[in-house]
C-alpha cells in the first residue's frame, strides 16, 4: 500500500471498529481523502428500524461536506468479508456526486487485501446534474 492508501486504511479501520451494527453484525468503515488534502471517515450506524440506518460511505461523505470540503480524491472501504465488498448502489451515487469519473475507490478486507476501481467502473451510467431538466 502506498502512504495515502495506508492512511486511509488506518482511518477506515478505526471507523470500522466504532461501527454500530448490532442487527446485521456486519461492520463497515470508510475513509476519504478530499481534493483539498483532508481526511474524513465514517462507519455504518444501524437502527432497529432498518431503513433508518446509514452506510459508512454516507457518513464519511457527510463529515467531508460538514467540514466544507466538496470533492473526493480517493475513498477506501473496509469490511470483514471473504469477498471484497463494493459500495451499495446508493453510496456509488453519493460518491459520484462528489467525485470525478476517475476517483479511486479502494475496497479492502481486514487482512489488507484490496481491489481498486474508479467510480465510473462501479457506476458507469450514474445519474448526473445534466439529466435534470431546468427551465
Amino acid at each position: 500500500m502506498n502512504t495515502t492508501t495506508n492512511k486511509l486504511f488506518q482511518l477506515a479501520l478505526q471507523a470500522y471498529n466504532n461501527a454500530y451494527a448490532p442487527y446485521s453484525q456486519f461492520s463497515v468503515g470508510a475513509a476519504i481523502l478530499s481534493t483539498n488534502g483532508n481526511y474524513f471517515y465514517g462507519c455504518n450506524v444501524e437502527n432497529i428500524s432498518y431503513p433508518c440506518g446509514s452506510c459508512a460511505e454516507q457518513n464519511a461523505i457527510s463529515a467531508m461536506i460538514a467540514s466544507g470540503d466538496m470533492n473526493i480524491a480517493e475513498i477506501l472501504i473496509i469490511a470483514d468479508s471473504c469477498e471484497l465488498i463494493t459500495p451499495c448502489g446508493a453510496c456509488c451515487q453519493r460518491i459520484k456526486e462528489f467525485s470525478t469519473p476517475n476517483t479511486i475507490i479502494t475496497c479492502c478486507n481486514l487482512q489488507g487485501t484490496q481491489q481498486q476501481y474508479t467510480i465510473n467502473q462501479l457506476l458507469p451510467n450514474g445519474f448526473a446534474l445534466k439529466e435534470l431538466k431546468h427551465d
